[in-house]
């Protein structure tokens, strides 16, 4: 893989090179209209300006503007080839060698702008939303605090990528912090449910993909076909209130204990750009039922960091460390599953992974885990320790792919907890 140069000036640590170009969308000043632009190191490409000035014409692009709009739907309905066509033009346009915009100072004052002086927004105009548990490991670690590691995992565990339809309008863009949720729970020593602020929350190292394109109504998505229904990729965290969530949860599973908000980070990448790291994907045993099986059976080498500021600490201080390539169900079969019956995914829906653990301690996805349900707390710098969550705390997780000197990264989605409101 070799590195392409840009003439704008990109930190080899940055998380977007030439190589990424993740998608979002932004307002250069508060009271401007949101439009798409194109993330390249420090810098937010306008391509609401590049459509205006005709220089993404000959791509696969319509007539009609995709750019200057508020969410990203437009485009990510057009399909790969419209996809590709786009990066290819942005690749050249940003080359160091290409004179375009390079040389052209009043195109380029128009058309970039600082990242730190911009508002980003929700990227996707998101129509519905579905949580997976993908996660042999997480699954594991949670049934075994509740159930004994015997039977840790349900029969069902290793034959069907588990998922539960979310609620896409408390989807929220990292930065919007959030109060701790109010709702009934049940202590295990009491005798009838008590109402009030959860006191077990807790975050849930995911990620997430957007579909770009939709199947109709009644026609499933073949498993080798998947990818091409991918947009791209963000981080998500799939708050939880544990406690509310133990109380309400059988038999329908979790509903207020995950409504109030589900945080995601502002740039989408494409799996264009995340192609060069994928990896083999996970061995399943049993065999998968053969809408399942893909013949390129693959998943992403994405590294995963988990960090917790307090109010008292001068910087977050990591506490756990993963990886995406430790799911056992994969991004096609996520696909595939979702629409088996006919599910109609739709351009903007988001599946998110669940929560993502890897095998060893340090690599546990969520508080829950990390503590093992409270009895063994996080220590954090200057003597604090964490059970979960505590009002004032600001969670980021981060990732990044990296190989040849190439890094694709995703930027992080961050969130404070703040008090809860009262009723």
């Amino acid at each position: 893989m070799t590195k392409r140069q840009s003439f704008i000036p990109i930190s080899d640590q940055s998380d977007f090179p030439l190589e990424n170009l993740p998608y979002g969308v932004f307002s250069p000043t508060p009271d401007k209209a949101p439009r798409v632009g194109v993330a390249l190191g420090d810098q937010v490409l306008d391509m609401a300006v590049l459509e205006a000035e005709g220089l993404l014409e000959g791509t696969k692009l319509p007539s009609v503007r995709v750019f200057d709009q508020p969410t990203l739907n437009a485009f990510m309905e057009l399909g790969h080839e419209a996809w590709a066509s786009v990066r290819k033009r942005l690749q050249d346009l940003l080359a160091n060698d290409t004179p375009t915009l390079r040389d052209n100072r009043d195109l380029r004052a128009r058309a970039f702008y600082a990242q730190s002086d911009v508002v980003m927004h929700l990227p996707v105009r998101i129509g519905d939303y579905t949580d997976f548990y993908s996660s042999k490991h997480h699954a594991f670690n949670v049934g075994t605090m509740f159930r004994g590691a015997d039977n840790a995992l349900m029969p069902n565990y290793l034959h069907v990528p588990i998922a539960y339809h979310g609620r896409a309008s408390s989807v929220i863009l990292s930065g919007q912090d959030i109060h701790r949720p109010i709702g009934q729970t049940k202590p295990k020593d009491a005798q009838v449910p008590q109402f009030g602020p959860c006191k077990l929350f807790d975050f849930e190292l995911e990620m997430g993909f957007f579909i770009g394109t939709s199947n109709t109504l009644g026609n499933p998505v073949n498993v080798d076909e998947a990818e091409k229904h991918i947009f791209g990729f963000v981080l998500v965290n799939d708050w939880s209130a544990r406690d509310i969530q133990t109380w309400e949860y059988q038999p329908l599973g979790p509903f207020n204990a995950k409504n109030f908000a589900t945080s995601i980070s502002p740039w989408v990448v494409t799996m264009d750009a995340l192609r060069p790291f994928r990896v083999p994907g996970p061995d399943q045993d049993p065999e998968p039922f053969s809408y399942l099986k893909a013949q390129d059976h693959w998943t992403l080498d994405i590294k995963l960091d988990v960090l917790i500021q307090s109010e008292t600490m001068d910087e977050p201080h990591r506490i756990a460390r993963s990886n995406y390539h430790h799911l056992y169900w994969t991004p096609s079969q996520h696909v595939a599953h979702h629409t088996i019956t006919g599910c109609n995914l739709q351009t903007g829906d988001l599946l998110a992974s669940g929560t993502i653990s890897g095998p060893e301690k340090e690599e546990r996805g969520s508080m829950l885990e990390l503590s093992w349900r409270g009895t063994e707390p996080v220590e954090l710098p200057g003597g604090e320790t964490r059970k979960f969550i505590q009002d004032g705390d600001t969670v980021f997780l981060r990732g990044f792919c990296e190989r040849d000197g190439v890094r694709i990264g995703f930027g992080e989605v961050a969130a404070k907890l703040l008090p809860s409101k009262g009723v």
